[in-house]
């Protein structure tokens, strides 16, 4: 009755005659509103597998209540793609739209199925900002017969159906009838179980983002709508009082700092600060490095963590932030310093976009570190760096010097690409993107040979500046975006929604190393940090004040009480 009720139409019609109603009835063809239903039952239950999936591991799903809760489930995200569908499929328009909405929840299910991702505006934006190199390494041969498997019958069967054409009026009427009453019949199914209902959405939040097609429609119109919702303007300035301190004057040498971006770092997988495995031989034989062993990122994307961390503003402020502003490099280049950022990766998510910048893949040719001729490990950014620096200001370059690396480093699923044959300690590791084919040891293993690639990137790096310390005073400081999961709840890569991505995605890696000059020039002492970092909680919202406060840059956004050098500045000084 409900069902007769709420949609205005009848897939046939009898006929005193069975031949005439036949005929009848493929003349006139299927009513729009039955393709749209069809259709959406089909991506409800087929495309939405790894949502069943879970839905099937809570408790009592097994039971008649589970599986009342569970159909009405289905039924409650068929009937709202239905509505959100009916009111932008029209006319003409029908069949591509439910063509794209099936292929749009196909490859979300095979996303989330397979790297146990969600989907949700971050990871669209990451998406959006991806480049081929890193998109390419997604797939795999698995995924076309995935996407046939899930979307393939549903299109045969919409380039096959004929849809009964309906004049405008008549079309609007049942279309908008349809769209009410598909969202009156997802409330109904929501009402008859929303005690089960709510405590699941409230428990498991990560469901949210497992319902497809909806969470990309989402997605997508968070997207479209946030210049509506933050129109935050031009871009704000910021420090423009910045000049430099004491340090500069009568200085005999610049200062020359290496900020080294990394790209997915784990701390917990980091040798030098107590992983089992040593997968940083040649830091840990270092004694002149300190690491934050409690650092944790802004985001766990790059395009979320790096304008965050870039920014003077803090996570919380940021995301809340009511105009877009000039970060770390503006500043750094306001007060006079040269300043250069070299990108192996997607880009600096605009963060370097008015200083000077380069990028590796414009000329990947390096025989050695770009075996494939597509990318490059990240020790070719050290290929050619003097001549970069030599080409920035020589004003600016007299008083101090700024370049940021940033790394490919340890970025999914292609673990096995991100180091050398000669690096490769851990055995045996994935070979594939499709990390779901491989052993949980196998994924780590490849994991944690990048690490050991990112390792001797960063001594290698230490080893150009030792090399400089005639001419300069100089220093280095790494720190990654964010983190990684590698299986940990069949959770794979990152970009998971900040409250409910695990700790892995979050915790990430800080190591300084300062030169004797450098620590002479800043009253930093290595020995106070080795100490004082050992404990110390730490975010991104230090960054930009602790960069600031290396290079002794003084302007009103400074704040030291963030600053992460402070207290052994103090230390060294007295």
């Amino acid at each position: 009755m409900l069902l007769s009720s709420a949609f205005p139409f009848r897939l046939s019609r009898p006929h005193p005659s069975g031949t005439a109603s036949r005929s009848s009835s493929v003349a006139a063809g299927t009513h729009p509103m039955a393709v749209m239903v069809l259709a959406c039952l089909w991506m409800g239950s087929v495309c939405n597998i790894p949502l069943w999936r879970e839905v099937l591991q809570l408790p009592g799903a097994h039971t008649l209540r589970g599986g009342v809760f569970a159909l009405a489930f289905l039924l409650a995200v068929s009937f709202a793609t239905a509505g959100v569908l009916a009111l932008v499929a029209w006319g003409r328009a029908l069949t591509p739209v439910i063509a794209v909405a099936v292929l749009t929840a196909a490859a979300g299910a095979y996303f989330s199925g397979t790297y146990g991702i969600v989907i949700d505006p971050g990871m669209l934006t990451n998406v959006i900002q991806t480049d081929v190199r890193e998109a390419a390494d997604l797939f795999t041969w698995k995924m076309p017969l995935a996407l046939l498997a899930m979307a393939g019958p549903p299109l045969v069967w919409l380039l096959r159906a004929r849809v009964r054409p309906l004049g405008w009026r008549r079309r609007a009427l049942h279309q908008g009838a349809f769209a009410l009453g598909a969202f009156a019949v997802a409330a109904v199914c929501i009402l008859a179980v929303f005690q089960d209902f709510s405590s699941t959405m409230r428990n498991h939040t990560r469901m949210r983002y497992l319902i497809n097609p909806l969470n990309s429609i989402y997605a997508v119109g968070s997207l479209a709508a946030k210049p509506l919702r933050h129109d935050r303007g031009p871009l704000q300035p910021l420090g423009r009082d910045a000049h430099l301190g004491a340090s500069y004057q009568g200085q005999t040498a610049p200062p020359l700092l290496v900020l080294v971006l990394g790209e997915t770092g784990r701390s917990g997988n980091f040798g030098l600060n107590g992983y089992a495995r040593d997968t940083t031989p040649e830091l840990s034989a270092r004694k002149d490095l300190a690491s934050a062993t409690d650092a944790w990122s802004c985001g766990t994307s790059t395009a979320a963590s790096v304008p965050c961390m870039y920014s003077h503003l803090g996570r919380q402020a940021y995301e809340k932030r009511p105009a877009d502003y000039e970060g770390l490099m503006d500043v750094l280049q306001h007060a006079g310093l040269a300043v250069l950022w070299v990108d192996n990766q997607s880009g600096c998510k605009g963060v370097c976009d008015r200083v000077s910048n380069a990028s590796t893949s414009a000329h990947p040719t390096d025989p050695q570190w770009c075996a494939d001729g597509r990318e490059c490990l990240d020790d070719v950014m050290l290929q050619g760096l003097d001549d970069r620096i030599a080409a920035l200001p020589a004003d600016q370059r007299a008083r101090g010097v700024v370049v940021v690396l940033h790394q490919m480093g340890s970025h999914g699923p292609a673990y096995t690409k991100r180091s050398l044959p000669s690096q490769k300690k851990f055995q045996p590791e994935c070979l594939t993107s499709a990390l779901q084919e491989c052993t949980r040891e196998q994924v780590v293993n490849a994991y944690d040979n990048s690490i050991v690639s990112t390792d001797h990137f960063l001594n290698s790096t230490i080893r150009w500046l030792e090399a400089r310390s005639g001419g300069a005073q100089t220093a280095m400081v790494y720190l990654a975006d964010h983190g990684e999961s590698l299986g940990e709840g069949g959770i794979y890569l990152h970009g998971m929604p900040y409250a409910i991505a695990p700790d892995v995605q979050k915790h990430v890696p800080w190591i300084t190393w300062l030169s004797p000059a450098m620590q002479q020039r800043t009253g930093i002492a290595t020995a106070c940090l080795q100490k004082d970092l050992r404990s110390r909680h730490l975010t991104h919202d230090n960054y930009f004040h602790s960069v600031l406060g290396l290079m002794d840059v003084r302007t009103g956004v400074y704040e030291a009480a963030q600053d992460m050098y402070a207290g052994c500045r103090q230390a060294g000084q007295g």
